[in-house]
C-alpha cells in the first residue's frame, strides 16, 4: 500500500485491491502508479465531485496533451482513499464542476 499527502493534509490510500481495480477498468493508467500518487500531492487543480469525493487533475509530460485525473475521498482529517483514477484528454468536461483547489 503506498500512500500520497492531499492539498488539505490528509493521508490518501493506494491499496494494492484498489490499483488492481483501477488496472483493470482503466488499463492504460498501469504505467501510471508514482504519477497518480504525485497528482493527489501536486495537483494542478482539484474539484469537488458530486458525492464528497475530490477530482485532482495533473498534467505530465509524458501524456501531455492527456493529463492524469485521481478521484479520491477524504474520510476525515487524517484518512483518506483512492477510488479510480485514469488519463484524459477532455478538460473542459471539469471546468463545470466546483473548484476546491488550483495551483
Amino acid at each position: 500500500m503506498a500512500t500520497a499527502n492531499s492539498k488539505n493534509n490528509v493521508s490518501i490510500r493506494l491499496t494494492d485491491e484498489r490499483w488492481q481495480h483501477i488496472t483493470i477498468g482503466h488499463p492504460e493508467v498501469a504505467d501510471y502508479y508514482f504519477e497518480i500518487l504525485e497528482t493527489i500531492e501536486q495537483a494542478e487543480i482539484v474539484y469537488e465531485g458530486k458525492n464528497r469525493e475530490l477530482i485532482a487533475i495533473k498534467e505530465f509530460q509524458k501524456t501531455s496533451p492527456k493529463f492524469v485525473v485521481v478521484i479520491y475521498k477524504e474520510v476525515d482529517k487524517t484518512d483518506g482513499f483512492i477510488i479510480t483514477a485514469f488519463i484524459s484528454k477532455r478538460r473542459q468536461e471539469f471546468d463545470k464542476k466546483k473548484i476546491i483547489w488550483k495551483l
